[in-house]
């Protein structure tokens, strides 16, 4: 069900949002100098419009972003940093974020997904190992805006070798297990292309994705009812986007025999 207009209190947000544009897909030279080549950083113009896409999400919605989760690969966290500066450039007049309580977490399991369809493999680690200093990727972040009480859902990154389906069901469980986690709070979790198509798909039914934006993003909505402050019942997501191009699926009608 396409998400309506009215925002209300009593409603969970969650944002599944894409990174911005990646280094490597405008600079062909740039992984043979790169001491990571599997981990390219944004684009000059992937910068930019993470920032343009954190604005539009903190002025034109009526509520505020308690969480951002994101997957540790680096443009990812590069995407998040803009929108945070983004979200916190905003006069409070234009923002409904609460820039002093906004709190970001890295979540592997947003990761991209691990095989050589997504990650070439002359640009893997020759020693299959894809490691990240998580400590120089948080201090992207302002100072205390880290949450380091969040437990992970995914403690480490997925085995190399991870097939489409098991990196959907990943992808789908941290995305549904993240909002059950936090029913009271809304989100923004920021991944990759694969995570964008799968959420969709899979909240947005018959439907194939035929393409997805850099920054594009999926809103998804769900009304959450509470009695004496704890959470009683929860109802069935509904769903917008932006930047995704989709078609619906043919209705197969079963002839009679």
């Amino acid at each position: 069900m396409l998400l309506a207009n009215l925002t209300m209190d009593r409603y969970q947000h969650v944002y599944v949002m894409r990174h911005g544009h990646r280094l490597d897909n405008f600079d062909p030279d740039w992984a043979a100098k790169a001491a990571r080549p599997w981990d390219p950083p944004l684009f000059k113009d992937g910068m930019v419009r993470a920032f343009q896409t954190g604005q539009r999400i903190g002025s034109q919605t009526g509520f505020p972003i308690h969480r951002i989760f994101v997957s540790p690969f680096l443009r990812c966290i590069q995407t998040a940093s803009q929108v945070v500066a983004a979200l916190s450039s905003l006069p409070n007049a234009m923002s409904s974020i609460d820039k002093t309580k906004l709190k970001v977490a890295i979540e592997y399991g947003l990761c991209e997904m691990m095989n050589s369809v997504a990650i070439w493999p002359e640009v893997s680690p020759i020693d299959g190992k894809f490691d990240f200093n998580i400590s120089d990727l948080e201090a992207m972040f302002p100072e205390g805006m880290v949450d380091h009480n969040v437990d992970p859902i995914y403690k480490e990154i997925p085995q190399w070798g991870e097939s489409k389906e098991k990196c959907r069901e990943r992808y789908v469980k941290v995305v549904k297990t993240l909002a059950d986690k936090y029913p009271t709070e809304n989100l923004l979790l920021i991944t990759h292309g694969e995570g964008l198509v799968t959420t969709f798909s899979n909240f947005y039914k018959d439907t194939t994705v035929l393409e997805v934006d850099y920054c594009a993003y999926v809103q998804l909505r769900r009304e959450v009812s509470s009695k004496d402050g704890s959470v009683v019942e929860t109802g069935e997501y509904e769903v917008s986007q932006s930047g995704i191009r989709f078609s619906h699926d043919p209705v197969t009608i079963q002839t009679p025999i």
